[in-house]
């Protein structure tokens, strides 16, 4: 038993939960409705249900459900366009060639007007309400005219078209309606409020919204760039190493040949200088042995010969 009275409980609170956002809406709509009446006449007025939480509204549809002539919608909503309560479009046929319009309701500007038609209205009760607490007034009850005490003096107290004598109104009930309607607009000016605030949070949230995506496209976009960029400079590294390499081989060609010229021109010189010393030694120690074995020979036949002539 116990679970069944919580879950009626949760059910309840579930019940209260979707009744506020639609009185709400109650709320706005008839405030709507209010402004439109005030600006562009009481068939304006069926137009805030056709329009209420809707974007681009054909013409042609808005006429036929309020049963009007086009040109009748369109004066109905051309006047509440001049005060801004509606936004429009237009589109051109392409078969006809005419435009028609798409209208929108602009709510926060509908809001703005109304409360500044109360504020005036609150002001007007204020300054007739301030007049009643300090100034007398006289009523000719024959001709049901009020006056100033002002007036009444300038006309001896006495009606002109009747001469019925004046007499004094009792202001008391005059003082408690204009409170009462000053309260009834003071009301209506905190329901416009609270309905200017939710808008306010709602324009907030969708700002910070849009400024998230924007964001994160903006960092997508970056990151984009970033990678295009790395792309090319891999690219130039590329061609310029390609570049660099061939230059590079050709450069270590020219400087080997060079190189290797220059060795061998080297090792060629180093190599005859050696063979000429080895030659020129071998020449010269070949000589002075031929020149050595000749002088020996000669002076052997020499002393054979005087050793001859001895004998």
């Amino acid at each position: 038993m116990a679970k069944k009275t919580k879950s009626a409980k949760l059910n309840k609170k579930s019940i209260k939960d979707i009744k506020i956002p639609i009185l709400i809406e109650s709320v706005k709509i008839g405030l709507l409705e209010e402004v439109s009446a005030i600006v562009g006449g009481k068939n304006s007025k069926s137009l805030v249900d056709l329009l209420f939480n809707k974007l681009n509204v054909n013409e042609f549809i808005i006429a036929k459900k309020l049963s009007l002539t086009i040109n009748q919608t369109r004066n109905i909503l051309y006047k509440l366009s001049d005060e801004g309560l509606v936004t429009s479009i237009r589109k051109k046929d392409k078969k006809k060639g005419w435009y028609t319009y798409f209208w929108t309701f602009n709510i926060d500007r509908s809001l703005f007007l109304l409360k500044k038609i109360i504020l005036n209205e609150i002001e007007q009760l204020e300054r007739q309400l301030k007049s009643r607490e300090v100034k007398r007034f006289y009523i000719c009850k024959t001709c049901n005219v009020e006056i100033t005490e002002e007036n009444a003096l300038l006309h001896n107290f006495t009606c002109p078209e009747c001469e019925q004598v004046y007499e004094l109104n009792d202001n008391a009930k005059a003082i408690s309606e204009l409170n009462l309607n000053i309260n009834k607009l003071k009301k209506r000016m905190e329901d416009i409020n609270k309905e200017m605030d939710i808008i306010d949070v709602q324009k907030h949230k969708k700002m910070e919204r849009d400024k998230v995506k924007f964001e994160k496209n903006k960092k997508e976009i970056r990151a984009e760039k970033m990678a295009e960029r790395k792309k090319l400079r891999d690219k130039l590294k590329k061609s310029i190493k390609k570049h660099i390499n061939k230059k590079d081989r050709k450069v270590v060609k020219h400087k080997t040949k060079k190189a290797v010229k220059h060795k061998t021109k080297k090792a060629v010189k180093h190599r005859t200088k050696k063979a000429v010393k080895h030659k020129t030694k071998k020449a010269v120690e070949h000589k002075t042995k031929k020149f050595i074995k000749h002088k020996t020979k000669k002076a052997v036949k020499h002393k054979k010969g005087k050793h001859h002539k001895k004998k």
